[in-house]
């Protein structure tokens, strides 16, 4: 378990995986302290028994050779929520595997669950146990033990045969059509830029009036680049609670700033909380008639509870039956849009969601479908037919 620390043996090991139909790919690394991920360590398996761990740390090394394998349009990438690995080869070179498969997102739609963890798969399906102890130790400190690095190489060689069982249930059950949309969020470039102007989306929630959201983009804005321009986490310079607070308040004054609970004492009065007004003036400053109301607040929301409540039983009724993991068909976000608008543009009302749910849906909300309990089990069942 030699880890590799020179640009030559990477080539090498890059070229043999290079000629296999696909690699299982992990990422070790650490964000606790930064903004940006550091790696740590990237392991890479092939079906041949080919497995490989790769030093990013080592002094010298280029990591060419790996983002060239990544690129190989060849050979399968292979991942498990890979989220957070793409975001990482994204930073490295801008680029992101293809052709990619996420075994997480392949198990949702194999029936496994929602988002199914990878023990939990190698134990169902490769049959074999992980040695958890050294999920959480400091990846950046060398020589990494050899719990460590068995550890590392469970994540790959295991999730071959997880590869080789999930791709094969996908072509059994003609559902690889499926997988199409989640990947393809996975692999856009869009997904990991780290947008300031967007960084709002994420804490908006519901809130319903424009200027609050406008003071909410400026707020948030200004946080994001801050974190960026000194590789922090956000929540050094300034916690989500805060943010929220300081958009609901739209504080104009040092005094305003100083009196909301979630500011530290003092904190109004330092050059941060001065930056910190002069977004929200910013904020006030917005056109309102340019602001969009996030979805959640457009809708109306009124009387449309049990419904959505009756949608939700009618999604776990047709996953169960489907094998598919109600989180991959529907969010509880596509459910409210449907109660509230029977053509919202959504995923859920389009390609295949539609057929599988989509359609049932509308007839129950509609009153052509009926659910009733037999046997411990939900049954669905069209009025028309009963």
């Amino acid at each position: 378990m030699d880890l590799i620390s020179t640009t030559a043996a990477l080539e090498d090991a890059c070229a043999r995986l290079a000629a296999q139909p696909f690699v299982t790919v992990d990422t070790e690394f650490m964000r606790e302290t930064t903004y940006y991920p550091k790696l740590c360590l990237i392991q890479m398996a092939g079906p041949d028994g080919t497995a490989v761990l790769v030093d990013p740390l080592a002094k010298g090394i280029d990591l060419k050779p790996f983002l060239d394998l990544m690129a190989d349009e060849g050979v399968v990438k292979v991942f498990h929520s890979a989220r957070q690995d793409l975001e990482i080869i994204w930073l490295m070179g801008e680029i992101l595997p293809h052709p990619f498969f996420d075994t997480q997102v392949a198990a949702m739609v194999c029936g496994y669950g929602d988002s199914v963890s990878y023990e939990q798969l190698v134990n169902d399906v490769a049959k074999a146990k992980i040695d958890k102890s050294s999920r959480f130790t400091d990846w950046s400190r060398r020589p990494l033990s050899d719990a460590q690095l068995a550890y590392a190489l469970s994540d790959v060689t295991h999730l071959v045969k997880v590869y080789e069982k999930l791709a094969g249930e996908l072509l059994r059950t003609d559902r690889g059509a499926w997988l199409d949309e989640e990947m393809g969020v996975l692999i856009s470039p869009e997904t990991y830029r780290a947008d300031p102007a967007l960084a709002w989306r994420r804490l908006s929630g519901r809130m319903r009036k424009p200027r609050e959201i406008a003071v909410l983009m400026e707020v948030a804005a200004w946080r994001e680049r801050e974190a960026q321009a000194r590789n922090v986490p956000r929540g050094r310079i300034l916690k989500d609670e805060a943010v929220i607070d300081i958009a609901t308040a739209g504080p104009r004054s040092v005094e305003a700033l100083g009196r909301l609970r979630t500011i530290p004492a003092g904190f109004e009065r330092s050059r941060t909380g001065t930056e910190i007004l002069a977004a929200v003036e910013q904020g006030f400053a917005r056109d309102l008639s340019e602001i969009r109301l996030p979805e959640r607040a457009r809708r109306s929301g009124g009387g449309n509870g049990a419904l959505v409540e009756l949608l939700k039983v009618l999604l776990k009724a047709v996953s169960e039956n489907e094998g598919v993991a109600p989180k991959i068909i529907a969010t509880v976000d596509d459910l409210e849009a449907v109660a509230d608008d029977d053509e919202a543009e959504i995923p859920l009302l389009q390609g295949w969601r539609r057929a599988l749910f989509g359609e049932k849906a509308l007839a129950l909300k509609h009153g052509r479908l009926a659910l009733s309990a037999e046997g411990g089990r939900i049954v669905v069942r069209a009025l028309d037919q009963a």
